[in-house]
């Protein structure tokens, strides 16, 4: 008769730890929130993710919200930001054009994004990770990895039993949930964060790891959108099992670098150090496609609306920036990224897309299926240049851009829009497709 494992257990309501042989409540309390494996209090990477960030701010600052569907976004015309996980039961998801969110949801509460206010909750979520660890590494305004290395001299306490501590503070503190996976490395953190969402904790340690990955789709693995997967489908890999039996030699000579980061990742093998050398650098927006474009006029389209999100970024953490930048990516994955230097700072939408829109004229005609654009050599507004920073005409555009801004604050983000903000909203056809994947983890 097989001997039963023993795991190491962690309660999430006293935090008492203890040995369990199987499912059992905990010997303290009698809670039966546990958290239980072989390698629990020696992984010390984590990945930390709040979960449907902007909404969750929303029911935080109007606890009359609590129990209702919240959708983050645009008017009728404009898409889903961010829906709360009860918007979510009924089928409301980012990206989603508004109309169709409110027909699948009519009793929704809509509300507008107010990113300088999520700005600020996002840096009280990350002071408390720093206080932590000094290891973090931001992935997005509501996601980061953190390395405890070390820790346990300085809290007296395992790393898993810290990151319950900081799960707890965060909620407590800041008022919004976060879900936390642990793991021996990045990639199998972010899995593991993933899989008990919202307010969730989960584990997966090196012993497990092939066997947890083997049954998830091979889109699970960072890089493989759907085109990607497609290809892979039509050569027999569909789940991550079918990569796990691949020669790792053969992958590669078929994929490229693609291939030996799908021969290691399959295995849960990743060598990516967490690093806090993240200094903000750049402000960006970006989108992927369901389906590549390659008709230029709708790209320009997409372009100006990724320039004002990025825009208004720039402006809600006062940043200028020092040049344009554009991202593409072709239907077969190649990135083509170029920039241009700016003849003053900025944190414009007109100013940013003027300077990427002949970046995009110049790059080769084929299909895409992601387009980006951002301002880089970021640095705060106060730190300026000395002299004349701006001159009349990017004056003009910043008193033009100031009456919008002002605008939709009083009256919504689709109060006011510029002439080419409205043929963003229309294809050949009418209203334009909804092509674009939110990037939006949560």
């Amino acid at each position: 008769m097989a001997e039963k494992r023993v795991n190491s257990a962690l309660c999430r309501d006293c935090g008492a730890r203890f040995a369990a042989a199987g499912p059992a409540p905990c010997p303290s309390c009698g809670a039966r929130r546990i958290i239980a494996h072989a390698e629990l209090f020696t992984l010390k990477i984590a990945h930390l993710d709040c979960d449907a960030f902007y909404a969750a701010v929303e029911k935080r600052d109007d606890p009359t919200l609590a129990d209702r569907p919240v959708i983050v976004g645009g008017g009728v015309r404009g898409v889903v930001t961010t829906a709360c996980y009860i918007a979510r039961t009924y089928g409301v998801r980012s990206a989603m054009p508004m109309f169709k969110a409110l027909k699948a949801c009519p009793e929704a509460v809509v509300v507008k994004p107010d990113f300088a206010k999520y700005a600020e909750a996002a840096r009280a979520v990350r002071a408390a990770m720093e206080r932590a660890t000094p290891l973090v590494e931001p992935v997005s305004i509501d996601e980061a990895f953190l390395d405890l290395t070390g820790t346990e001299r300085v809290h007296g306490r395992s790393p898993a039993e810290t990151l319950l501590a900081l799960q707890r503070e965060i909620k407590a503190g800041v008022g919004v949930t976060v879900s936390i996976g642990l793991s021996a490395n990045k990639f199998l953190a972010k899995i593991a964060s993933d899989l008990d969402k919202p307010e969730g904790y989960s584990v997966i340690g090196l012993s497990d790891a092939a066997a947890r990955l083997a049954p998830m789709p091979v889109t699970a693995i960072p890089g493989v959108g759907p085109v990607f997967a497609r290809t892979l489908a039509a050569d027999g890999f569909r789940v991550i099992a079918d990569l796990q039996r691949a020669d790792a030699a053969a992958l590669r000579a078929h994929y490229g670098d693609m291939g030996a980061r799908l021969a290691a990742l399959s295995h849960g093998r990743d060598n990516r150090p967490v690093s806090n050398d993240r200094e903000t650098k750049s402000i960006s927006a970006e989108t992927t496609f369901n389906a590549d474009i390659s008709d230029r006029a709708e790209l320009e389209s997409i372009l100006w609306a990724l320039c004002e999100r990025a825009s208004e970024r720039m402006k809600a953490k006062g940043f200028l920036g020092g040049a344009a930048a554009l991202k593409l990516k072709t239907a077969d994955f190649d990135v083509i990224t170029r920039s241009r230097r700016l003849p003053q700072p900025s944190s414009l939408a007109r100013t940013l897309f003027d300077a990427t829109q002949p970046l995009l004229a110049a790059a080769p005609r084929v299909p895409y299926r992601l387009i980006g654009a951002g301002y880089i050599d970021l640095f705060m507004g106060e730190a300026a240049p000395q002299g004349s920073l701006f001159d009349e005409e990017d004056a003009r555009r910043r008193r033009e851009e100031a009456a919008v801004d002002a605008i939709r604050e009083k009256f919504g983000p689709n109060a006011i829009a510029f002439g080419r903000s409205h043929k963003a909203l229309k294809t050949k056809r009418g209203e334009r497709k909804d092509k674009a994947a939110s990037d939006e983890s949560d």
